[in-house]
C-alpha cells in the first residue's frame, strides 16, 4: 500500500514538474489574448471546434516554447533567484526529458491547428515558436540589450494567431492588437529587470539596466508607456471599438502612466515590483475591455 502511494505521489510530482516547464502563468495570458483575438474576428460566436482546437493548439505550442526556453537557459536559470527553483536547475527533470516533452506537446499542438483549424494558423504559430525559442532565446537575449524589444514580436503574436484561427487571415485590426502587446512588452519587462539588475549582470545577460544603466532604463519605461497609451487609443479612433473600450483604456493607461512616472522620477524597487505586477493585470483588463466592448450594443 505504501509502495503504491509512493508511486502515485512520485507520478504526481513528475506531472507537476512537466507542467511547470510550460510556464503556466505566462501561457495563460498568451492564451487569453489569443482567445480575445478569436472573438474580435467575428461579430457573433466563434465556432466551437475552432475555439477548442485553436485554444488547445496555441496553448500547447506556447507551452512547448516555454519548455524549450527552460532547456536552453537552464544554466542561467540556476544563477538567478527568480528562476533557480524551476525543474531543470533543481534536477527534477533532465534535458532529454524536457526536449522530448517540448517536442511532444509542440507537435500535438501544431497537428491540432493544422487538422482542426487551418494551415495558416499552424504556420504562424510555428513561426512564433521559432521566434521565441530560437531567435530570442539563443541569439537575442544573450547578445543585445534590445533583446526584449525585438524578441517581443513573438510574445505579441497571440491575438493574430487567434484572429487567423477563425478567419484564416490576419488583417490590420489583428496587427493593431499585436502592436499593443509589442509596445507593452518593454515597460513590462524592464520594470522587472530594474529590480533584478544584479542577477542579470551576474548571469551575463545584457539587459538594458545592465548595459545602459538604471536612469536610462527608467526613462525608457516611461517613454514606452506614453507610446503604449497612444497606441491603445487607435482602436477607438479607427472605429474598431466604442466608448466602453475607450473609457477603460484611458483609465488603465492613466494608472500605468502614473507608475511609469514614479519609476522615472521617484524610483524604488518596491515601485518597480508593483509596476511589473500591474502591467500584467493591465494587459488582461485591456483585452477584457476589448471583448466586452465588442459585444456591447453601439453607444
Amino acid at each position: 500500500m505504501k509502495s503504491t502511494t509512493f508511486r502515485l505521489q512520485n507520478g504526481s510530482d513528475r506531472l507537476r514538474h512537466y507542467f511547470q516547464l510550460t510556464k503556466p502563468r505566462v501561457v495563460s495570458l498568451i492564451v487569453f489574448c489569443a482567445v480575445i483575438g478569436m472573438f474580435l474576428a467575428v461579430p457573433g460566436m466563434v465556432p466551437w471546434r475552432i475555439l477548442l482546437a485553436g485554444t488547445a493548439g496555441i496553448a500547447l505550442v506556447a507551452g512547448a516554447a516555454a519548455a524549450a526556453n527552460c532547456l536552453i537557459e537552464q544554466k542561467i536559470d540556476a544563477l538567478m533567484a527568480r528562476t533557480r527553483g524551476r525543474p531543470l536547475p533543481q534536477g527534477e527533470v533532465n534535458s532529454l526529458e524536457t526536449l522530448l516533452f517540448s517536442g511532444l506537446i509542440g507537435g500535438t499542438g501544431l497537428f491540432l491547428l493544422y487538422a482542426w483549424v487551418n494551415p495558416f494558423t499552424m504556420w504562424l504559430t510555428f513561426a512564433t515558436f521559432v521566434g521565441y525559442a530560437v531567435i530570442y532565446t539563443i541569439f537575442l537575449k544573450p547578445n543585445t540589450s534590445q533583446n526584449i524589444v525585438i524578441g517581443g514580436a513573438s510574445g505579441a503574436m497571440p491575438p493574430v494567431l487567434g484572429w487567423a484561427a477563425v478567419t484564416g487571415d490576419a488583417p490590420g485590426e489583428a496587427w493593431l492588437l499585436f502592436l499593443i502587446i509589442f509596445v507593452w512588452t518593454p515597460p513590462h519587462f524592464w520594470s522587472l529587470a530594474l529590480y533584478r539588475t544584479k542577477e542579470y549582470a551576474a548571469a551575463g545577460l545584457p539587459m538594458l539596466p545592465v548595459t545602459h544603466g538604471a536612469e536610462y532604463t527608467r526613462r525608457h519605461v516611461f517613454l514606452y508607456t506614453v507610446g503604449l497609451t497612444l497606441i491603445t487609443l487607435v482602436p477607438y479612433a479607427i472605429g474598431m471599438t466604442g466608448w466602453f473600450y475607450l473609457t477603460s483604456a484611458v483609465l488603465l493607461d492613466t494608472i500605468f502612466l502614473g507608475y511609469a512616472w514614479l519609476i522615472w522620477k521617484d524610483y524604488s524597487d518596491a515601485v518597480a515590483r508593483i509596476t511589473f505586477r500591474w502591467s500584467i493585470l493591465y494587459l488582461a483588463l485591456l483585452f477584457a475591455a476589448l471583448l466586452v466592448d465588442h459585444y456591447l450594443p453601439a453607444w
